[in-house]
């Protein structure tokens, strides 16, 4: 067990459960806030196009560490419900919900973006970054949907090639570095999210950045960086963990972006 903060206990993995972490419950181990495709820039449009007010009822889907939940509170003070799959990334948005003030605004829970435990309808706005591409993207995109009101925004960031990648880098990233992970062009994306019902599709894509050195210090900040930089040095599991995926990663990044896509559930 280590402390988190205000004296939270959260649980301290054995190192080989650190070695069979994915890219992006490591991310969350060792204390990174911003585990998206495209970083705080990507957050950045999609929040831009959501139109989130005092009053929105947003539900962020496959949360994370809650980095996009606590921001949208702390702006807004909008009601955010932030759901996970993952037991380990849920015990780290509780942590950050707590000591980002905003526990009244941001409401954690369990949830799967397969089948979500919601009614129909629900929501104002409904967000997605970085989940769908892990699972059936069709199945999960008309959950998305599913569980918007019409008329209601439904915004996600998801990977893309932005070049064909060579054979090696493909086997690397989709083998090895995140295994299961399935994606391919923004053709694709906008035709999965127009098949779920969604109108008005707007589009916006980038650069992967979020695990290279000058993404790493854009989205977290410098005093941040080097906090997590000691975080991993301190355990020889960590740095083992960091040195088998920064190699593998840096094959895939000249290949890899990422893209917004915006759009509105029909009245």
């Amino acid at each position: 067990m280590s402390k988190g903060a205000k004296g939270t206990v959260m649980t301290r993995l054995a190192a080989d459960d650190i070695a069979a972490l994915d890219p992006y419950r490591f991310m969350a181990v060792i204390g990174k806030r911003v585990i998206h495709p495209g970083g705080r820039a990507s957050t950045e449009s999609l929040l831009a196009r959501a139109g989130i007010t005092h009053g929105t009822r947003v539900l962020d889907v496959g949360c994370g560490v809650a980095a996009t939940a606590v921001e949208i509170a702390r702006r807004s003070g909008a009601q955010v419900t932030a759901v996970d799959i993952s037991p380990l990334m849920l015990e780290r948005a509780e942590d950050n919900v707590r000591a980002a003030g905003v526990a009244d605004c941001v409401t954690v829970a369990h949830g799967d973006i397969l089948g979500l435990d919601v009614g129909d309808g629900v929501f104002d706005v409904v967000i997605a970054e970085a989940v769908t591409m892990f699972v059936d993207r069709r199945r999960a995109a008309a959950e998305l949907v599913r569980v918007a009101k019409p008329g209601g925004r439904v915004l996600a960031t998801e990977f893309f090639w932005r070049s064909r990648p060579s054979e090696e880098a493909r086997e690397i990233f989709l083998g090895q570095v995140c295994p299961g992970l399935e994606f391919d062009t923004v053709e694709d994306w906008v035709q999965i999210y127009e098949a779920a019902g969604l109108g008005a599709i707007e589009t916006e894509t980038g650069p992967f950045e979020m695990m290279t050195p000058r993404g790493f210090l854009a989205d977290e900040g410098v005093a941040r960086s080097m906090a997590i930089m000691g975080r991993v040095a301190i355990r020889p599991a960590h740095v083992r963990k960091m040195a088998w995926l920064m190699p593998r990663m840096a094959r895939a990044v000249p290949y890899l972006g990422y893209i917004v896509v915006a759009a509105m559930k029909p009245l």
